[in-house]
């Protein structure tokens, strides 16, 4: 679970950087000028610090203070690197109505159309770094190439790489990002008259608002994207009428709505039926019974229900088709499961599955950095691969 506001002080992370080194709490206590006493308050919370009493405990664990106070210097050097990553990308989004860049030599639309399509592949495939490279530079070939030569398939292509860049931000944490993305994307669907990227988009930004809280918005947003498909009946509709059904799905997780829950997931059920399959071609939705089955488990665990999502995780073969970005959130959310259910041996096995199938989701996952920080306060001491685990994610 989570981490509440109320767990987030200096003790706890006394405790955890303790646990880590694999020090009993007599250990370090052996250590410091204070007594064992008050280090065990002040990692219950029940006493303040002192900067005086941090420095002596982050000298007793060998680490920088900052570790302890809550500005670790690890995650600010993460962050920096991350900056110095999407910073491309967010010049490309915010230059979209400048028209053709004179001083641009873009390759030919039938490449860019295939460019924008691998950069999304390679976001499925979680090598997040190399499409972050690759993408500001489609983006500004196809605004260039839209803005001179349109065509339907352009701007299907550039809506396309919007949303991989929306994909791309909410994965490595830049929410603001992830907005100005769909706004983008709407932008070029709107060009394409393409309804199927329109209601793509609407089943993106409900995501959001679900991750935020807010549920009610994210129905609307929902039901949007439904009504853009109204008078829609080609599988590629269909598969995304689906998806917008496991979208809804989540949203009313969310809301504790379990009735509405299993409504949808049924509906996804009867148009997977329809599109027969799994359908990966279409958008890279990987719509299908395979996703469906993913979705009714990350309700579960939305709704709290460990145990029945437990169950369904112990059932669940993933195909060997199965992206490697769903079967790496899959690990993680399984990881989760195991930990809340008392299974901390597993939790951290499928932790280090995650982490081996695809290192830069898993690494940035705030699921994961929060089962692994869930699996050090459960422990008595951090074995090595979870004390591995903690400092590769800048616990």
């Amino acid at each position: 679970m989570p981490r509440c506001p109320d767990d987030d002080h200096t003790g706890t992370r006394i405790k955890e950087q303790r646990k880590l080194a694999r020090l009993t709490q007599r250990q370090p206590a052996d250590r410091i000028p204070y007594s064992y006493s008050l280090l065990n308050q002040v990692e219950c919370g029940a006493r303040p610090t002192t900067s005086d009493f941090v420095a002596a405990v982050s000298r007793a664990l060998g680490i920088d203070a900052t570790v302890l106070t809550g500005q670790p210097y690890v995650s600010d050097l993460r962050q920096n690197r991350l900056a110095s990553l999407v910073r491309p990308i967010r010049e490309a989004l915010d230059l979209y109505d400048l028209g053709a860049n004179p001083d641009l030599s873009a390759r030919p639309a039938t490449v860019l159309v295939t460019e924008a399509d691998r950069v999304c592949q390679r976001v499925r495939a979680t090598h997040l770094r190399l499409a972050a490279r690759d993408l500001p530079w489609v983006i500004a070939e196809l605004t260039h190439v839209a803005w001179t030569t349109p065509s339907t398939p352009v701007w299907q292509a550039l809506a396309s790489a919007y949303r991989t860049a929306h994909d791309i931000a909410v994965k490595v944490g830049y929410s603001d990002l992830s907005v100005v993305a769909l706004d983008r994307m709407d932008w070029a669907a709107a060009r394409a008259s393409d309804p199927c990227l329109a209601a793509i988009r609407q089943y993106k930004r409900a995501l959001g608002y679900h991750k935020a809280g807010t549920p009610a918005v994210g129905q609307r947003l929902i039901a949007s994207g439904h009504s853009l498909l109204a008078f829609e009946s080609s599988r590629e509709s269909l598969a995304v009428a689906g998806q917008l059904h496991l979208g809804a799905s989540a949203v009313a997780a969310r809301a504790g709505d379990e009735a509405t829950v299993a409504s949808h997931i049924g509906a996804a059920r009867e148009l997977a039926g329809r599109v027969g399959g799994e359908a990966g071609d279409i958008h890279w939705l990987s719509f299908g019974h395979t996703n469906i089955a993913l979705h009714e488990m990350g309700a579960a665990v939305e709704m709290r229900q460990y145990d029945r999502a437990l169950v369904q995780a112990r059932r669940m073969k993933l195909p060997a088709g199965t992206l490697t970005s769903r079967r790496a959130r899959f690990l993680v959310d399984r990881a989760l499961v195991e930990m809340e259910t008392g299974h901390t041996d597993a939790a951290l096995k499928h932790l280090v599955e995650a982490r081996a199938a695809a290192p830069e989701q898993t690494r940035y996952h705030p699921r994961a950095q929060e089962t692994i920080s869930g699996l050090v306060r459960r422990a008595r001491s951090a074995p090595d691969n979870l004390a591995h685990m903690a400092s590769w994610v800048g616990l």
